[in-house]
């Protein structure tokens, strides 16, 4: 079993940056796959990005690429998400979730994962 908790958000100017951290229970944290999702009000949730820490591989939404880094620490079980030159569509509430399939070809889809954490919310003012 693993506990995500995400913390963070706040509130940013167009152009800011934020870095958003999830903590993660359990002592196997290196051997999960790690991805950051997000939902706007009246939107459906997508795909932010995602990390393989085993593999080096990450992946990344094409809206967030060049803008977004994620990363992780595993001494410390907990995955960050960078977020520099922010834009209001940016603006929704992010989740981090874990999933113990190791497939970046996956990490896209909100099925591959069975942990969540329970959000943050993320607002970017125009």
């Amino acid at each position: 079993q693993v506990q995500l908790v995400e913390s963070g958000g706040g509130l940013v100017q167009a152009g800011g940056s934020l870095r958003l951290s999830c903590a993660a229970s359990g002592r196997t944290f290196s051997s999960y796959a790690m991805g950051w999702f997000r939902q706007a009000p009246g939107r459906e949730r997508e795909f932010v990005a995602g990390t393989i820490w085993s593999r080096s591989s990450t992946l990344y939404a094409d809206s967030v690429k060049g803008r977004f880094t994620i990363s992780r620490d595993n001494a410390k079980n907990t995955v960050y998400l960078q977020m520099n030159s922010l834009k209001p569509e940016d603006t929704a509430v992010y989740y981090c979730a874990a999933t113990r399939r190791l497939q970046i070809t996956i990490m896209g889809r909100e099925n591959s994962y069975d942990y969540w954490g329970q959000g943050t919310q993320v607002t970017v003012a125009s």
